[in-house]
Formats: structure tokens, C-alpha cells, sequence
């Protein structure tokens, strides 16, 4: 008997799923867990496996297609078996004036050279493999610039590498007088829709405050480099960030500041037992926070290598939805780039979020009066009033400061 396969929730915010691509055909069969196609959500794209073994009798989404949790995308039977005629969504197609074609100045790509013609996928987005995501992430490379080399012309590792290289600009392909690129619109991604959602609410419906200080980065440098050299030495295989430090530096915070690990929950307030640490990472449409789970258990060593896990399979579009959901706390650092100070908005229900510049070397005034050579970094906790107050912020973040300046505490 014929059987309906139907858009499942693959986020506990889905609403719809736009179907990415098929790996199957009308024809083939299908075994249970075999997986079938790619989904869009509003977080990543997933792999949709199939339930049920079968044939697959028909497609009722294209590649492209919109569909809302618990749409039919298809149907499965016995081979030979009759269906009801299958209506299909319209697929969401980009216009030829919606594909991107140019967005930034290629080192690699004069300003004044004709940009390749990128390959889109029936959803508007660039087919590209996540591998020349990551890559391009991390260089800055814009993949709607390139043209793909890999099967279907979808862009590869060589692709992007070949891209972010070369040498110098000239002055005239930075100082030219051509637009830095054409006019264009696109479709808003499922990721985007969420995101713009999420922060409208975040914005009209908790009452942000904002609490800042400074720390001095130098104690936490000169220990990262003394620990990384142990590190290379001993062969582990791991590189300590600054991230790592202050996510650990977090934990310990929080615990002891216990009511800044809350959410706000309507009628009530939870305090949260378990500290499960978000942290920020940017994609190429957006951003996702990945969750440490059970922060408060582990190490520093333990929760650096789970950043680093959880951050290279979120820039793959690889997170599972428990990997992302559930944090009770965010941390978001923008200082890798260069950004000296900034105020993050909340992740609700959560009731707070800590925003971390660059360390800026800087003249400070020493205890004695006299001015010294520096190093500081800013940090800004926003705060969920409705749940913190001030004077509980400030302490949040005054142990904070205090376990940053005094790092050797985090290696116990």
C-alpha cells in the first residue's frame, strides 16, 4: 500500500523545509534509514532519511520547493503500484536579476574584470561543497563570485583556493570608479526568516541592559602561549584560543553567579542547573550556537576541543538539532576580526549574553600613577532585566574579569 512521505520537523523552530535536493528518483528503492534527500531548514541542511522501504512511486517537491512540516514531498509503494495524480508546490526559483553576481572586491578579481557566473541551486543558493564553505569562510571569499569546477558545477576546495590567492591590487582595481557590484535581491534562505524572527522578538520583548568592563588580556597571552608550546611539545593536537579561555573562564562565572544561568519562562523563572554554554559562529547566511553540553563538568582541554568539533560541523551545515538547541547561556566573540567592543543581542528565552572584543594594546595607568604599556579586552554581558538585575550583572562580571586576569585558575 502506497505511503506518504511527509516533511518532518527537523528543528524545534521549523515551521517549513525547502527541499535542497533529491538522491533519489522516481523508480529507485528505497531501504529504511537510507537517506533520500537534503532539507533546508531554518538552522542547517539536513539529511532526510526514509522510515519506510519501498519504491518511489512519486515526487510531490521538486527540488526548490517550500514545503510546511507534515507537507507531502513524495510517496512510496509497491513497484507498479497506482497513486492519485500529485499536485507539486511551485518551486522558489531565483530570477535572473536575483542571482548575486558580484557582493565584494576579489583579491584575486579586479573590479573592473567581468565576475563568473556562479551555479545556483533551484533555491537561490550556491551550490557549493562544505568544505569550499569552510575555506571561504576563513579567507573571505565570496562564493557568489565563483564559478564551480566540481560535478554540476558545484564549487570545490580548489576553487576557492584558486580564488583567495594572488598578489597585490593595483590602485586602479581598488580605486576604479565601478560599482563594487550590481544591484541584486534574493530570496530570503529559511536560516535568515529565523534569525530575523528571533531577534525582532528578542528586541520588543525583553528589556535589554547592557553592563561592560575591561580586563587585562597580557596574564591570559602569555599563558596561552606557555600552554600551547606544552601542548605542541606533548603532541596533543590542540591549539588553545582565547575563546576557549573565556569560555571556560564563563563556566566558572557562572557558577559563581548562579542566577545569571536563568531563563525567562512567562510566569516563571527557571534557574538552570546544568550550565550548557552556547557560543556564536558565523556562516555564510547567518549564524548558529552550537552548545557545549554540561559545561560546568568539564575541563578546559574537554570543552576546547568540543568548540572546535561543534564549530567545523556547524560551517559544514552538519549540527544535529540537539547539537544547537537548549543553551542556557551565549558567548559571541567578534575580537578574531578585529572588533575592539560591541553589545550582543539576547538569545531568548535565555537571560544573557556575553559580547568579547579584540585585546588592543593600549597605555594604562598603573597602581603607582605612572602610564604603562597595555593590553586590555572588552567585555559586555546584555541582560534580560525581567531576570537580572544590575548588581547581579556587575558581579557576574567582575568574577569574570577576575578569572581572566588570573588565568592559571582555568588549567585546575
Amino acid at each position: 500500500m502506497a505511503k506518504e512521505i511527509t516533511m518532518p520537523a527537523l528543528s524545534p523552530s521549523m515551521t517549513e523545509g525547502v527541499l535542497a535536493k533529491w538522491h533519489k528518483k522516481v523508480g529507485d528503492t528505497i531501504k529504511p534509514g537510507e537517506v533520500i534527500a537534503e532539507v533546508e531548514t531554518d538552522k542547517a541542511t539536513m539529511d532526510l532519511e526514509a522510515f519506510d522501504k519501498g519504491t518511489l512511486l512519486a515526487i510531490a517537491a521538486p527540488e526548490g520547493a517550500k514545503v510546511a512540516v507534515n507537507g507531502r514531498i513524495a510517496v512510496i509503494g509497491e513497484p507498479g503500484e497506482k497513486v492519485e495524480a500529485v499536485s507539486a508546490p511551485a518551486p522558489t526559483k531565483p530570477t535572473a536579476a536575483a542571482v548575486p553576481v558580484t557582493t565584494t572586491v576579489s583579491s584575486s578579481v579586479p573590479v573592473s574584470a567581468p565576475a563568473p557566473a556562479p551555479v545556483a541551486s533551484a533555491s537561490g543558493r550556491v551550490k557549493a561543497s562544505p568544505l569550499a564553505k569552510k575555506i571561504a569562510a576563513e579567507k573571505g571569499v565570496d562564493l557568489a563570485r565563483l564559478a564551480g569546477s566540481g560535478p554540476g558545477g558545484r564549487i570545490v576546495r580548489q576553487d576557492v583556493e584558486g580564488a583567495s590567492g594572488g598578489g597585490a591590487r593595483s590602485a586602479a582595481s581598488l580605486f576604479g570608479g565601478k560599482p563594487i557590484a550590481q544591484d541584486s535581491t534574493k530570496p530570503v534562505s529559511q536560516m535568515r526568516a529565523a534569525i530575523a524572527r528571533r531577534l525582532v522578538e528578542s528586541k520588543t520583548t525583553a528589556p535589554h541592559f547592557y553592563v561592560e568592563r575591561e580586563a587585562d588580556a597580557a596574564p591570559l597571552g602569555r599563558l596561552r602561549t606557555s600552554a600551547n608550546e606544552a601542548l605542541e611539545l606533548a603532541k596533543a593536537n590542540l591549539r588553545l584560543t582565547v575563546t576557549d579561555f573565556v569560555l571556560k573562564a564563563t563556566v566558572e562565572a557562572l557558577r559563581r553567579v548562579p542566577s545569571v544561568n536563568s531563563s525567562w519562562e512567562g510566569n516563571a523563572i527557571r534557574q538552570h542547573g546544568a550550565i550548557h554554554l552556547a557560543f556564536a559562529v558565523a556562516l555564510p547566511d547567518g549564524l548558529i550556537t552550537p552548545v557545549i553540553r554540561n559545561a560546568h563538568a568539564k575541563d578546559l582541554r574537554t570543552i576546547a576541543r568540543e568548540a572546535k568539533e561543534l564549530g567545523a560541523k556547524a560551517k559544514a551545515g552538519k549540527l544535529q538539532p540537539e547539537e544547537y538547541t537548549g543553551g542556557t547561556f551565549t558567548v559571541s566573540n567578534l575580537g578574531m576580526v578585529g572588533v575592539e567592543r560591541f553589545a550582543a543581542i539576547l538569545n531568548p528565552p535565555q537571560a544573557a549574553i556575553l559580547a568579547v572584543g579584540a585585546a588592543v594594546k593600549k597605555p594604562v595607568l598603573a597602581s603607582n600613577g605612572a602610564v604603562i604599556p597595555g593590553e586590555r579586552m572588552s567585555l559586555t554581558v546584555s541582560v534580560d532585566h525581567r531576570v537580572v538585575d544590575g548588581l547581579v550583572a556587575g558581579q557576574f562580571l567582575k568574577d569574570l574579569v577576575e578569572l581572566l586576569e588570573n588565568p592559571g585558575v582555568l588549567l585546575l
